[in-house]
């Protein structure tokens, strides 16, 4: 299966401003892609790239006074199968865990599991599986959260999210990984591309999504609270504790938002 996706992205600002931007196709998918991927500006403008703490690809650049646009185009091979699903079997004891999952165990700026341990043990602290209980947490934040893009707001945690049970995809994947940590389930926050492939398309502006990965007997899968089902043609960008490892762009003063469009639908050409 053959996915088209890109992006058109324009800021305005006051004054030069630094920005670092997480846009680009996670390096676990490069070996996918068919058709180059390259972060465009307008007007042309130096941009540098590096490889940030979480193995994500960052591109740093300085917008200039005015308007800029940011813009990208590529077609991406997929297997076109659903997210793998977790094996079943015991959960892991925390002092069995790998080192490097550790941090995504502990609380984070946007999923403060010392809100959240009452509730988590409370609701899913009964005798099962780890894929029955992140199952049993998945269930359980997609019939709390009531999505609409109204609701979004930069500043919501897991413990808002909980409180208000509204949000975006974002508030989803932010209170699941948290009430996931509070069960001592390794779980960290993804973002990238989903489009409406092999369900029914919906009727809103494309944007980018989030979901979550936990860690399960030595690998890492992934968990949708939000859609709450085994998606075709996801495309990770990045990965990291939550949304602020992640952010798509951090302008270092101010850039006002203009215009976001995002692409993402099958293809049957690389033209």
């Amino acid at each position: 299966m053959l996915i088209r996706c890109g992006y058109d992205i324009r800021f305005e600002t006051q004054a030069r401003t630094a920005m670092v931007a997480l846009l680009s196709v996670h390096p676990s998918r490069h070996q996918d892609l068919r058709t180059p991927q390259r972060l465009l500006a307008s007007p042309d403008i130096p941009l540098y790239q590096f490889e940030d703490a979480f193995g994500n690809v960052a591109t740093r650049l300085t917008l200039p006074l005015g308007e800029v646009s940011l813009s990208c185009d590529f077609v991406i091979e997929d297997e076109g199968e659903p997210d793998e699903e977790a094996p079943d079997g015991p959960q892991s004891a925390v002092e069995d865990l790998p080192d490097h999952v550790i941090p995504f165990l502990l609380s984070s700026r946007y999923c403060e599991t010392d809100r959240l341990m009452t509730v988590a043990w409370s609701n899913f602290g009964q005798p099962m599986s780890a894929r029955e209980r992140v199952q049993a947490i998945v269930d359980f934040v997609h019939n709390h959260i009531e999505f609409g893009y109204h609701y979004a707001r930069s500043d919501k945690t897991a413990w808002n999210g909980y409180q208000e049970r509204q949000g975006v995809c974002r508030d989803f994947a932010h209170l699941a990984i948290t009430l996931c940590r509070c069960m001592n389930i390794p779980a960290r926050y993804c973002t990238g591309y989903l489009g409406d492939i092999g369900v029914p398309p919906v009727d809103a502006p494309m944007d980018f999504s989030a979901w979550f990965e936990v860690y399960i007997n030595g690998g890492w899968y992934v968990y949708d609270a939000r859609h709450n089902q085994r998606r075709i043609g996801r495309i990770l960008m990045a990965r990291g504790r939550d949304a602020t490892d992640v952010a798509l762009t951090t302008a270092f003063g101010p850039a006002i938002l203009q215009h976001f469009e995002v692409r993402t639908e099958e293809t049957s050409t690389m033209g």
